[in-house]
């Protein structure tokens, strides 16, 4: 396949590059066909947004760091497209804080599988995923199967780019659930403790930029409701102002 080279110019220049990850990790058979299709509905909903932390990100972001860092035994899951847009981030995050990373995925394959492995080892990051030895109750697809060390012995749960079927399968697990979904209007952001309504690659970056200042005590005092409310009411808002197309 032809390569886009894009000029660091570019307006679009951070969406194209994460597309063109995208393509690149479907080539390697890390992304699906489905997850290509994913990712197109989540940047609609970044464009919304303005392809910017809004500050009701920010406050998530804050709690989610808050919460995972006191947390007994917290995973971030990680599936194909997460590990293409934000795998080096991620793999950072994790080795700061000491924080476990488990691949699982919905399209299920011992090869793709072992390909997310590798790419976290490569980084230097060893991840869990390929003994899994356990399987999240309620869960008819491969998406249930996990490690009993990992996923379902966790207390916290990050999933970013996660299927509303699995958010409401942990949290009857009793899990506290943490998710990144850029639409506040998914099955997935609706059954989570903490939705964060951002991209996947910006919200990790954060994480590594907060002081401890920033995020200390955040979860006690955070309102995943009202919170997930502000960035619903925000981005009607933004659509019902942006009137003098095409200078928006």
């Amino acid at each position: 396949m032809i390569r886009l080279e894009i000029p660091k110019g570019h307006p679009r220049y951070e969406s194209l590059k994460r597309r063109e990850a995208l393509i690149d990790f479907y080539e390697k058979g890390i992304v699906t066909v489905s997850g290509l299709i994913s990712h197109g509905r989540g940047e609609a909903f970044d464009y919304i947004i303005g392809e910017k932390s809004r500050p009701f990100a920010i406050e998530a972001e804050k709690a989610a760091l808050d919460r995972i860092l006191n947390s007994r035994n917290a995973v971030i899951s990680v599936n194909g497209n997460v590990a293409a847009l934000a795998g080096k981030e991620i793999a950072d995050f994790a080795r700061k804080f000491g924080v476990t990373v488990e691949a699982n995925i919905f399209y299920w394959s011992k090869e793709r599988m072992e390909k997310i492995v590798s790419l976290f080892r490569r980084m230097g990051l060893e991840v869990l995923g390929m003994n899994q030895d356990a399987l999240i109750p309620g869960l008819d697809s491969n998406r249930g199967k996990c490690e009993s060390a990992g996923i379902f012995s966790a207390d916290t749960v990050l999933i970013p780019l996660e299927d509303g079927d699995r958010a409401e399968a942990l949290k009857k697990m009793g899990k506290f659930v943490i998710s990144l979904d850029l639409n506040p209007l998914s099955r997935t952001s609706r059954y989570s403790d903490i939705t964060i309504v951002d991209d996947v690659t910006r919200t990790f970056r954060n994480f590594l930029e907060f002081r401890e200042s920033d995020y200390s005590g955040h979860s006690s005092s955070f309102n995943n409701a009202s919170n997930v409310k502000e960035a619903i009411s925000f981005m009607a808002d933004r659509l019902r102002s942006l009137k003098n197309w095409p200078d928006l």
